[in-house]
């Protein structure tokens, strides 16, 4: 999963998109209960590795049905974890979806 994980979290940094879990899930054929508990771990494990390399955060691109265009709550409990200043959420996800957005120009 994650190589097609990878692909589609670089085709929305490309075309400056952002889609939500339930959509990624359904975009990666993730099907059945805990689809989104598969989606958000592969998710974590491609924070640590962008935080490790220094990089914006791939997971900023997948928000929540309904954090008014935020990534769910475990996004920024898990960026804390990694030490990032997420004092602010949104300012943070903000620097985050920039950042990808001007790597694609």
């Amino acid at each position: 999963m994650i190589p097609k994980l990878e692909e589609a979290l670089a085709t929305l940094a490309k075309d400056r998109c952002t889609t939500t879990y339930g959509a990624l899930a359904a975009q990666l054929g993730l099907i059945g209960p805990g689809r989104i508990a598969r989606l958000t771990s592969a998710l974590e494990g491609l924070m640590e590795q962008d935080s490790a390399k220094g990089q914006a955060l791939r997971a900023a691109l997948v928000t929540g049905r309904a954090s008014n265009g935020l990534p769910a709550r475990g996004f920024f409990d898990k960026a804390r974890a990694l030490g990032h200043d997420v004092d602010d959420p949104a300012a943070f996800h903000h620097r985050q979806i920039a950042a990808l957005f001007d790597s694609t120009s």
